[in-house]
Parts: structure tokens; sequence; C-alpha cells
């Protein structure tokens, strides 16, 4: 078995994480944790969305956050865009690089953007070139990769078929979302696989916990070659439109895991785990997360 020697994490707790907690986190509290993370080593932080703040009310802040943040030093500072408006939004208020999402299955990417697939695409070409004008990379990812909510299964050649497009419209990397965490290591193995193959480029994998299974998808990942991931930071998040979806993997259990394989990732466990402890605080409630708990018990927590 070959496994990477490095792996890169992209934290998305501060966007993925807090868009689906009920109280509205407090602007002050997002850039506190933000900055937190940014001092980890962490390179790469999606920060916000760029989305109409009825759709999402956590995220109407994001050109403040973005605005009051501390930028680090070789650290990207990503912003989701659901179309054009997101965009301009985002180039405004200084992101480094934007992230596009498009649904493997029609239901779910209604419910998502109220678009078809095919009108996703045709939305992201005109993002794309906004972000071209802007100096700007563009990272595209596939919700409902391994799974539906409304439909179950997703036939693989359907996600294949939209990495393909993905890549002809210019993404430089294409991740693929398990949306509702409903991937195996098997599944894992043969998407992978066919996208390393048939859609070849840099990819990325994105996985919720909702069965317990990220960790071990992620190892299946590798095993094809992957070796870049999502994570949020705690285990924070679900989505809005996913029933029953928790949140992604759990970032600082990720990074323990691959430090204990002996995988490089450039990050400060002990101040992940201290931002782990931060995120269960400014949320109010216990996060899923396994390793603070098991490694680190600071006086007062339970």
């Amino acid at each position: 078995m070959s496994w990477p020697q490095r792996v890169t994490i992209t934290e998305v707790g501060p966007r993925d994480g807090l868009q689906n907690e009920a109280r509205i986190i407090p602007l002050d509290r997002k850039i506190a944790l933000i900055d937190r993370l940014s001092a980890t080593g962490l390179g790469r932080i999606e920060a916000a969305s760029f989305v109409h703040p009825k759709a999402i009310p956590q995220m109407a802040d994001a050109g403040d956050v973005m605005g009051a943040i501390q930028r680090w030093p070789g650290v990207t500072y990503i912003g989701l865009v659901p179309n054009e408006v997101g965009a301009r939004n985002a180039i405004a208020a200084g992101v480094d690089e934007i992230s596009v999402v498009v649904s493997a299955s029609e239901s779910h990417n209604r419910a998502n953007v109220n678009r078809s697939v095919a009108e996703s695409l045709e939305g992201i070409g005109a993002v794309a070139a906004l972000a071209r004008g802007a100096g700007l990379p563009w990272a595209a990812y596939i919700a409902t990769a391994f799974g539906c909510p409304y439909e179950g299964a997703v036939d693989p050649s359907r996600v294949i078929a939209i990495a393909c497009a993905l890549r002809e419209a210019g993404a430089y990397v294409v991740a693929l979302g398990d949306t509702i965490g409903v991937a195996n290591p098997r599944q894992v193995f043969g998407l992978v696989s066919r996208l390393r193959d048939e859609a070849p480029g840099p990819m990325r994998l994105h996985f919720h916990d909702t069965r317990g299974m990220a960790l071990a998808n992620i190892v299946a990942a590798m095993e094809v070659g992957a070796a870049q991931f999502d994570g949020s930071i705690g285990g924070l998040g679900g989505c809005p439109y996913a029933p029953g979806a928790s949140g992604n993997v759990a970032t600082e259990d990720m990074v323990g895991m691959l430090h204990g394989m002996g995988i490089e990732t450039g990050i400060d466990l002990d101040a992940l785990l201290d931002a782990a402890w931060f995120a269960e605080e400014i949320v109010g409630r216990p996060l899923e997360g396994r390793l603070k708990r098991a490694i680190l018990r600071p006086a007062g927590q339970p």
C-alpha cells in the first residue's frame, strides 16, 4: 500500500458547519473561530457562503466576516457561491478562491439552488468567467455523489459525466461530496477510481459522518490516490436540504488519524484541539468530534 506522504485539508466548519446552526452565531465569534483556525497551520479555510440571507440567515454577514478576519500568510480563504451575484459579492469581499456546488441528483439540486443540474452547470460557466476575470481559482463540488436524500442511489456514471463537464469548464479541482453520509469504503474506492481514470485531475473528498464511516472512507480514497479532504472543526455541520445528515468528519479526528499513520498535514494538532473546544463553546452544545475528549479535557469541560 502506498499512502500519500502529505494530505491537504480544507477546513469548512466556518461555512458548512455554522450555516446549519439554529441560533445565529455573532459576527465576533465567527471571526474569532476563523482566526484560531488560521493559527493552527491549516492552509485552506472556507470562511463564508455568499448566498441570499433569506436562504441561509447564518451567512448574511459573509462580507463582514471576510473584511474582519486576520489574513495569515499562506492561508487561502474561500467563499462558496451559488450564482453570479454571489460570485460578484465574494470577489468584492476579497476571497482568495471561489467554490461552486452542483448536485448529482436532480431533486437535491432543485432543493438546494432551485435549478436543474443542466441549469446549474450553465450558471457555473458564468461564475467561472467572473473568477477568471478576477484572477481567482475556482473549485467545483458534486453534492450527493454517493447518495441522495430524495432519490436514493446515484448512478456513478452521472457523477463522472458532471465531473467531466466541470473540468471542461475550468474547475482546478473537482470534489465529491457524501452529503448525507451514506458512502461506504467499497463504494468510495470504486467511484474515486473512476474519477481518477475517467476525469483525471486534482480531486477532493467531502465526507459527512452521519453513519460513522467518514474516516474509513478517507482511508479508502487514499488507497486510490486521493490526498485532499475537507474537514469541519468539531464535526460541525449537516445540510439544510438533506434531513438527518450530520456534520463533516471532525477535522481534529482526521488529523489525529493521519498523523498516527505517519502522513503529514502541516497542522498543529494541539492548536486544532483548542479550536475544537472553542467551536463547541460558541455553539453552546457538545460537538461530535471524538479526539478532543479522548486526549484533552480542559478544566470545567464535561
